[in-house]
């Protein structure tokens, strides 16, 4: 019976089956690195497109942000006009307080009464002036009390003077604000009644 020798061909199997290994080990690494370079390519996409998403929203950020700056310098500028319109409005009622005023200080004033001094600080009138007696001074406080535009005299100081040319006096009132005109409409009423009950 013949002897065969396997030596040389287990020899070869085995260095193919080396080679096998290599083989697949080479291809799982390459496969490997594959995967891992496509992985990489994606997570620096991701990271770009939300660092773009990020650059976006902070120029959304900064274009709110002047909006908002924008409408805060509106808002100031609103409350500055309304102010302004305030004081205008308050001007335009007192233009015609102050022909009130002097209007009526004339009619109050008595015969022998006249003003040297007339200071405003609000609705507060300080009056000075000069009378041929004090029973003058009390005649223009009484005027003042039934005047419709001035209101509530305080007598500060009455001096009488040794040349005999009369007494100088120094008189608080104060000056009642002009109505508007639904506030005019209901309050001649009870002017007229009063006015008429005096009588």
């Amino acid at each position: 019976m013949p002897r065969i020798n396997l030596l040389p061909w287990r020899d070869q199997q085995r260095r193919e089956r080396k080679l096998a290994f290599f083989v697949a080990l080479g291809g799982a690494v390459v496969l490997a690195g594959v995967a891992l370079f496509i992985a990489y390519l994606l997570v620096g996409s991701m990271i770009d497109a939300q660092e773009h998403r990020n650059e976006q929203l902070r120029a959304q950020i900064k274009v709110l942000d002047k909006q908002i700056e924008e409408i805060n310098d509106l808002e100031a500028q609103k409350q500055k006009f309304i102010s302004r319109m305030q004081i205008i409005e308050k001007l335009q009622r007192s233009r015609p307080e102050v022909v009130h005023l002097f209007d009526e200080l004339v009619k109050d004033m008595p015969d022998g009464t006249y003003l040297t001094s007339v200071k405003q600080t609000g609705d507060n009138l300080k009056l000075e002036g000069v009378a041929q007696s004090s029973t003058r001074v009390s005649a223009l406080m009484r005027n003042i009390s039934a005047s419709q535009w001035l209101q509530k005299p305080e007598l500060e100081v009455v001096q009488t003077k040794n040349d005999t040319s009369g007494s100088s006096f120094i008189l608080d009132a104060q000056q009642i604000a002009l109505p508007s005109a639904d506030d005019a409409n209901a309050a001649k009423r009870p002017v007229r009644a009063a006015s008429g009950s005096a009588q």
